[in-house]
């Protein structure tokens, strides 16, 4: 295996079947953070709201050396490391930051896929005639991506998504790590079971005690044997164990829902304080909706209990929406009825638009009588008129009417 940008002409040949890659950027928040704070270079340090139930965003390579990682209660990382600095995250500057990376990426390929803010596959096979091998062009990826964002990021590149992905892991922080075809087999055998995609530490357990600990043990095993104790899900970890992995890099990958979450600060009983977070809840997913240009043709409600149980209940709506009033009604209904069901505090609440369509496809009147169909075109119109207005003016606090004079919660989570 390779593992840096300046690779001799054998290692350069070696790669050329290694056609995928998949990069990620390093601790993408706070490396974006860090473009504004390089005082805190080489010093613990973290993104995370403050609060008694935040949760770590991103932490830096020194903070994880304390034992710190991402979705780690906030709590829990500051009693790791007292010392470690805590910053406020900014979503729009981690956006635009990302606008810029992908728009690196769509220069070498048209064939990428977004898997996340900070990550995604690319399939150069189309580029290495103009570009040069893999190993070439996943350096080159790196030093223009740092050129022009002064982010740094990891490349892995093997001739299929899960093995590019485990490289990349494996090449953090700052890295290129490139499996030839031929050695991918080598490169998987003694990594732990727990590189694998799916599997979990639920999963883990199982491999482990069973006498499975490494990949290539798996990779050794009979399928048929595997499904028997597995079901489907044991076939399909053998064919990953022996780098097998049919699926292709898939550009402008479908959105199959859109959603946002928020966890109180103190469990909320109030029902007009549940709908009060509902309903700015509904605006921001609906905002998130108009932004990529999708509808929804139904909500998910999610409930958190104190107890750290967990709900959800769907609804359908009417006609596709992309309006914060539509949301929220069909969100509302969907809460009463969980509510109803089994009435308890609510640590989390969180709705999720679901069944989308692109906003190009008309409304569907037929599902709606002329009046409710001219009022649906006309929120939507509106909403997008304050939409441009956030755009221009960021600082101006157009939200809807019920939330005036209330004070909002921190900003909600992505699901």
């Amino acid at each position: 295996m390779h593992d840096d940008g300046h690779s001799p002409h054998g290692a350069a040949h070696l790669s050329w079947g290694a056609v995928i890659l998949h990069v990620d950027m390093d601790a993408f928040f706070l490396s974006v953070e860090l473009l504004e704070r390089p005082d805190l270079r080489g010093r613990p340090s973290l993104v995370a709201h403050r609060g008694g139930r935040s949760v770590v965003l991103s932490a830096s390579y020194e903070a994880r050396e304390s034992g710190i990682r991402s979705a780690m209660p906030l709590a829990h990382a500051l009693a790791r490391c007292p010392g470690v600095e805590v910053i406020e995250p900014d979503h729009r500057k981690y956006t635009a930051a990302s606008a810029r990376v992908m728009e690196v990426f769509s220069e070498v390929t048209p064939w990428v896929e977004q898997l996340s803010i900070d990550e995604a596959f690319l399939d150069v096979s189309g580029a290495r005639r103009r570009l040069g091998p893999p190993a070439r062009i996943g350096a080159m990826i790196r030093a223009e991506v740092r050129r022009r964002t002064g982010l740094p990021c990891t490349v892995g590149a093997a001739q299929t998504k899960s093995v590019a992905k485990i490289a990349s892991t494996r090449g953090k922080p700052d890295g290129l790590l490139i499996v030839p075809p031929a050695r991918t087999q080598e490169f998987l055998d003694p990594l732990p079971v727990s590189a694998l995609w799916g599997v979990g530490p639920v999963l883990e357990r199982r491999l482990v005690d069973a006498g499975l600990t490494h990949v290539g043990q798996i990779a050794r095993q009979d399928p048929a044997r595997m499904r028997r104790w597995l079901g489907r899900q044991g076939p399909a970890l053998v064919e990953l164990a022996r780098g097998i992995d049919p699926r292709p890099v898939t550009p402008d990958h479908e959105t199959k829902s859109i959603g946002v979450e928020r966890t109180f600060e103190t469990d909320v009983t109030e029902p007009d304080e549940l709908h009060r977070a509902l309903l700015g809840l509904a605006d921001e997913c609906a905002r998130r909706l108009r932004r990529a240009g999708l509808r929804a043709g139904g909500v998910a409600l999610k409930v958190k209990a104190p107890d750290m149980s967990v709900r959800t209940r769907a609804a359908t709506l009417s006609a596709t929406a992309d309006t914060a009033g539509r949301l929220a009604e069909a969100g509302q209904q969907a809460l009463d009825e969980l509510l109803r069901a089994r009435r308890h505090p609510v640590r989390l609440l969180g709705i999720r638009a679901e069944r989308l369509a692109a906003d190009t496809e008309p409304f569907q009147a037929s599902l709606l009588d002329d009046d409710e169909a001219g009022g649906a075109a006309a929120w939507s119109d509106a909403e997008r008129v304050a939409d441009d207005i956030r755009r221009r003016f960021p600082g101006a606090a157009v939200r809807p009417a019920s939330l005036l004079g209330h004070e909002l919660p921190e900003r909600p989570r992505d699901l």
